[in-house]
């Protein structure tokens, strides 16, 4: 039997943010992760970081969330960000009154824009849509997922963490009104015993729930990616007009990810991988970028999102800012036990801060969270990055033309 303070179930961005956040609050902390970090939805993204311009005028709270996380990444994850800028670009098609509404949003939320008229925006992408009427410039920046997860989990270890990777959990056992402990596989292949326990599997979070006979209700969809071969795209691209399949192009090096739909799945190990949504995506995106759509693949993937069903219940509708939520579950008769599920990469130290200001307060613990203003290891040093990377097994699809190259 190993013993930990905090028990933390899931390797993905928002795990290893909880993991070192506790662990800069000297908190004793283990991460178990089934496979590889970043093997779910963090590693398999476009890899976007918003600026929260997508959600501006559908939910003001989730934007100025997003541009502020933004700002912060920015500032501490150096080489997990390239900051590309992005433009929300309308075509002849589309609905100039969501232009105005998405800019007069933006401004409410304090995203800073700046309208390009046609002409500018072919300075600026030559290739571009030849109908293309304007587009909005905003903060938007690319995403290195396995480098900002496997640096997050190597800040977590430094500060005396424990990471293991290849770690599945077997079972659950509630007695008493707590967890007991948990049976990990793999890698440990023992009992765990905490005084708290964080669910943190994303879209797994109801079937890691189920073992401890707790309901999660999770309603996950899939999106697929593509990653073809295009050189020279600067800014990511969105189009301006109501979220739909398609609508997104993030530029990386060499490469840009076209994505995404979103179709409900059942379990989000087991899925069908349809090719109406690769046909689709690359017909959609070649609307606003025509050369991609002869542009040879790279690789295709699909990932899935960690949707709570009572939210998509509530919100209804594709697009609309999923925010996070804390399921704490004493309210379910289990004290020693939170799921945090939802939300968005950009946003998971945010996250990961709550969640930990959960924990403690729970444990008693005094402690201010200060990973907003820590730079994470490594920064600096892309080779130290992708070092991280090899060392947690940390590599997803998202920039898998990227990490490795230094």
């Amino acid at each position: 039997m190993r013993t930990t303070t905090v028990l933390v179930i899931g390797g993905g961005a928002t795990g290893v943010g909880v993991a070192r956040d506790l662990a800069l609050r000297d908190v004793d902390v283990t991460l178990v992760e089934r496979d590889g970090l970043a093997s779910g939805t963090s590693g398999r993204s476009h890899g976007l970081l918003h600026s929260g311009a997508r959600y501006a005028e559908s939910d003001r709270v989730g934007a100025e969330e997003c541009i502020e996380e933004n700002r912060v990444l920015k500032d501490i994850a150096g080489e997990c960000i390239r900051d590309t800028g992005g433009l929300f670009v309308q075509l002849t098609a589309d609905d100039p009154e969501y232009f105005e509404r998405k800019r007069d949003a933006c401004e409410t939320a304090e995203i800073p824009t700046t309208t390009l008229d046609d002409e500018a925006v072919r300075e600026r992408i030559p290739e571009i849509a030849s109908d293309v009427e304007r587009a909005m410039e905003v903060p938007d920046a690319v995403i290195y997922p396995s480098r900002l997860v496997a640096a997050n989990a190597a800040d977590a270890r430094d500060h005396g963490a424990t990471i293991h990777t290849h770690a599945p959990v077997e079972d659950i056992a509630i007695d008493d009104g707590r967890v007991q402990h948990v049976t990990v596989g793999g890698s440990v292949d023992e009992r765990i015993e905490a005084e708290y326990v964080v669910n943190a599997t994303g879209a797994w979070a109801e079937a890691l729930a189920d073992m401890a006979d707790l309901d999660v209700a999770m309603r996950p969809t899939r999106g697929v990616m593509l990653s073809v071969e295009y050189d020279g795209l600067g800014p990511v691209l969105n189009r301006a007009r109501d979220p739909d399949d398609g609508d997104i192009i993030v530029p990386h090096e060499g490469e840009v990810v076209l994505g995404t739909t979103s179709v409900e799945v059942d379990d989000p190990d087991e899925y069908a991988r349809e090719d109406w949504e690769i046909e689709r995506t690359v017909e959609e995106c070649a609307a606003m970028l025509p050369p991609v759509a002869d542009a040879p693949t790279v690789r295709t993937w699909w990932g899935v999102r960690p949707l709570y069903a009572p939210d998509e219940d509530e919100r209804g509708g594709r697009g609309i800012s999923r925010g996070f939520f804390q399921l704490d579950h004493a309210d379910d008769g289990v004290e020693n036990a939170v799921s945090v599920v939802g939300g968005k990469l950009t946003t998971y130290r945010q996250m990961a801060e709550s969640t930990t200001d959960l924990v403690c307060e729970r444990l008693g613990v005094d402690g201010e969270c200060v990973t907003a203003d820590r730079p994470l290891p490594g920064s600096d040093d892309p080779k130290r990055l992708d070092e991280f990377v090899a060392e947690f097994d940390a590599q997803g699809e998202t920039d898998a033309g990227i990490v490795g190259q230094y």
